[in-house]
């Protein structure tokens, strides 16, 4: 992939809502990729369109929803408006759209709206690679063309100071399981209810005490619990990585990033919604050789979820990359 891949990126349109988005906070994926692609010293853009494999078109959903929704409606149609305009104008100015039905295009987005902007043409949701972090198959997400995409939270653009360094091998870590969130979405609920202030191993809050430190907490657990929230995707599955903390997911309908070629099973817990009750006795009986598996494989995966600035090998970016180059080599191009 690394010696073959070549993506053009469109150049029409302007920013904000092309060429830019969010380089900081929940979405900061959606920025950091499209500056990446566009700005950063790598081998994979190509600006002769004939030479490329995929065509990326760089928009922001996060941006389309800072500047064209009106709060409260829950209206995404300009979104989609917005969308179906900008496919008009690569697919008219272009020939590469239509020779594929989009088939070799692809989006990213990690705003919860992803999907739903994507549903400004048939072709874009039903045909084109789209990365999202809102990987739902309940929700049309399929596995098969799109790509999951992981959802970092940078609150100041930088991975936290306190996350570049977790304890070294073998350092104690003296609680079972750690989760702390507000309470939204299905899964939350369940939780808090069986577990919140229930347990002084199973340490699960709804507000972290302020005399709790929240990473310390981290590198302080065995596992660490991911619930989805209103969307599958959660940013504690990255940050649990980063803390080395055994992920622990709860979810439904949630494709893992990059499954196609990381075994989650060597590296996280998957525990049933319905297993709530039993989170504690699923979590005891795994024995401690198998726990230090696991936490040697979340050591070992942890560069693949790094947002490098600029990108390095086997990172996030690359990643992403080899995810869209598996999906675009199913896409047979008409003669």
């Amino acid at each position: 992939m690394e010696n073959t891949l070549k993506v053009f990126v469109y150049e029409e349109g302007d920013p904000p809502f092309l060429h830019d988005g969010p380089c900081k906070d929940l979405y900061s994926i959606e920025g950091r990729f499209i500056q990446e692609m566009e700005y950063g010293k790598h081998k994979f853009r190509t600006r002769d369109a004939h030479r490329a494999h995929v065509y990326f078109m760089p928009y922001s959903v996060t941006m389309m929803v800072s500047y064209l929704y009106k709060p409260l409606t829950y209206d995404v149609t300009p979104l989609q408006q917005y969308v179906s305009g900008y496919l008009g104008v690569i697919s008219t100015k272009h020939p590469y759209w239509n020779r594929t039905q989009g088939a070799d295009h692809f989006m990213l987005a990690c705003h919860d709206w992803g999907p739903d902007a994507s549903r400004a043409n048939p072709y874009l949701y039903n045909t084109s690679i789209r990365v999202l972090c809102n990987a739902n198959t309940s929700e049309g997400f399929n596995p098969r063309k799109d790509v999951s995409l992981p959802e970092i939270n940078l609150y100041d653009g930088n991975i936290s100071s306190e996350l570049l360094s977790p304890p070294p091998e073998g350092a104690a870590r003296p609680y079972l399981a750690f989760f702390a969130g507000g309470v939204h979405g299905s899964i939350r609920p369940l939780l808090l209810q069986h577990w919140k202030g229930r347990d002084s191993d199973l340490r699960v809050f709804e507000y972290l005490p302020k005399d709790l430190n929240y990473y310390t907490s981290m590198f302080q657990s065995k596992f660490c619990l991911c619930p989805s929230g209103y969307e599958v995707a959660s940013p504690r599955v990255v940050e649990a990585i980063y803390a080395e903390c055994v992920p622990v997911i709860l979810s439904e309908n949630y494709v893992l990033p990059f499954s196609d070629v990381l075994r989650w099973e060597a590296f996280s817990v998957q525990v049933n919604v319905s297993d709530i009750p039993n989170l504690k006795r699923i979590l005891k009986e795994i024995p401690e050789e198998k726990y230090r598996r696991l936490k040697k494989g979340v050591s070992a995966v942890r560069r693949h979820f790094v947002l490098n600035q600029p990108a390095k090998r086997f990172d996030v970016f690359h990643m992403i990359l080899h995810s869209i180059w598996l999906r675009r080599l199913n896409v047979k191009l008409a003669k």
